[in-house]
């Protein structure tokens, strides 16, 4: 039975989850468009695989998922973003607009609330 005040969802192997579950869906969710290089739900870490949009092969993006908290936070959650750009010596780091970590909060922070939402008890 899951724990709504914390969002605490028991997965396959009959453990729960170690953090926030609406934080963790909502990042799946979220950044479900780019390849998951690793996921620990005890943890609270997603770490994709780098992803080129397919109308910019010369860009890439890579994103690192932090949930802090067992509760739905907005300070619970920290990303970070890495880029780079394909030179004729290959892949080379490059700048991250700032915004882009926030967008991808402020994106996480609305599905996890949906979430919570669609799984609130009904009066």
């Amino acid at each position: 039975m899951p724990d709504t005040s914390t969002g605490s969802t028991a997965i396959s192997s009959g453990r729960a989850l170690g953090v926030n579950s609406y934080l963790w869906h909502a990042t799946l969710d979220t950044l479900s468009f780019m390849p998951l290089q690793s996921a620990d739900p005890f943890g609270g870490v997603i770490i994709t695989n780098w992803y080129s949009d397919p109308s910019n092969p010369n860009e890439r993006m890579r994103v690192t998922v932090y949930i802090l908290d067992r509760r739905l936070r907005a300070d619970g959650i920290k990303i970070s973003v890495f880029r780079q750009t394909r030179s004729a010596d290959g892949w080379v780091d490059a700048q991250v607009n700032p915004d882009t970590a926030n967008k991808l909060e402020d994106a996480i922070l609305v599905r996890a609330r949906e979430l919570r939402l669609a799984t609130a008890p009904k009066d």
